[in-house]
């Protein structure tokens, strides 16, 4: 298979800054499209991978999996795309398509296990995959996302990953007409506010920051509760229909599920390094539980997009270049952005 050479910005181990590298792109099989990479977000994600949080990650490493660019090449039985098209990938970008999952368009959760846009084994090109930090990106037309028309481009890139993982749980849940609780508020709770907020819902915010109370009330929350304060947590106690756990730090998962209503869920889409402890008084009381939801897939991503852009949803964002990603992502590990970064990826060719 031919390649091409293509500049990035990653990462050769877990304690030395990013840096920039070059990296090897396939050229493009029949079905493939090439993009020119315009923006990409910065997801908490990528900070766990590149810190190797998880103890599974390969290097070097090229971050990325919100990423928004240009068409500039077609395969030759392309047929959803033309060169000039704006479009976007997100965390998938191969899958078994043969499983009943990949069959009934869940490919989140392929038997065989999805090619993430980084850091998976990559099963057309060997090696790994290499994500959103680079010039350009190849990848199958099938996992390949139109772009309707948006405001800000740059803000909708963080839907790609963020905008998903809130919608998915949000939608399968049937949130419309209930009272729910989005625990956080940081790159996931604030783009659910809005999300949920638009699906008909009552949205209750907790966060633990004094300085977040009237901004939760500014993207649409119908009420905001200090989590650090005892008494307000008591006076929800039986009082939500779901909440969306969105927190990507060690936390009580157990204060939260006294929340809920009979037959309530906690859902699960952030990702703390430390597994999560759950007492048994808390679920069997009330018929709770401890439910979990991961992104969604291509066709459910797509609907997200036009959901968003009908509604005129997009992330809070704060653009950089490419070269204040390291400070970027030691300001994201402090939890000092709102509440999305952003790369100008146009930064990369200087």
């Amino acid at each position: 298979m031919t390649t091409q050479i293509t500049k990035a910005f990653g990462a050769d181990s877990s304690d030395k800054p990013m840096h920039a590298l070059e990296i090897t792109r396939r050229s493009l099989l029949a079905h493939d499209v090439e993009m020119d990479i315009l923006y990409c977000g910065i997801c908490h994600s990528d900070l766990h991978a590149v810190k190797n949080d998880w103890g599974n990650t390969d290097y070097p490493l090229v971050p990325g999996h919100e990423i928004i660019g240009k068409i500039t090449s077609v395969g030759e039985h392309v047929t959803k795309f033309k060169i000039g098209d704006i479009a976007a990938i997100g965390c998938i970008v191969d899958s078994c398509n043969s499983c009943e999952y990949c069959e009934d368009d869940l490919e989140q959760f392929c038997d065989e296990g999805v090619t993430y846009s980084f850091g998976s084994p990559d099963k057309v090109s060997g090696g790994n995959t290499f994500g959103g930090f680079s010039e350009s990106y190849v990848c199958n037309e099938q996992y390949v996302l139109k772009m309707p028309s948006f405001d800000n481009l740059a803000a909708a890139a963080p839907l790609l990953c963020a905008g998903i993982t809130v919608y998915s749980p949000l939608k399968h849940w049937q949130v419309s007409g209930k009272k729910i609780g989005v625990l956080g508020m940081g790159g996931l709770g604030h783009v659910a506010i809005k999300i949920a907020k638009a699906m008909g819902a009552e949205v209750v915010v907790f966060t633990r920051s004094e300085s977040k109370l009237e901004d939760a009330k500014r993207l649409g929350a119908d009420e905001v509760v200090l989590s650090t304060d005892q008494a307000q947590m008591e006076s929800y106690a039986r009082k939500l229909h779901f909440i969306l756990d969105t927190v990507s730090a060690k936390h009580d998962i157990n204060a939260y599920l006294n929340l809920l209503k009979h037959d309530g869920s906690v859902v699960v889409v952030g990702l703390p390094p430390e597994p999560i402890e759950v007492n048994a008084f808390s679920i069997v009381n009330g018929r709770r539980s401890v439910s979990g939801s991961n992104i969604g897939s291509i066709a459910e991503t797509q609907e997200m997009l036009e959901f968003c852009a009908q509604h005129n949803i997009a992330a809070e964002v704060e653009l950089i270049n490419i070269h204040q990603v390291n400070e970027a992502f030691e300001r994201l590990e402090a939890g000092d952005v709102r509440y999305r970064f952003v790369v100008d990826m146009a930064s990369l060719k200087s």
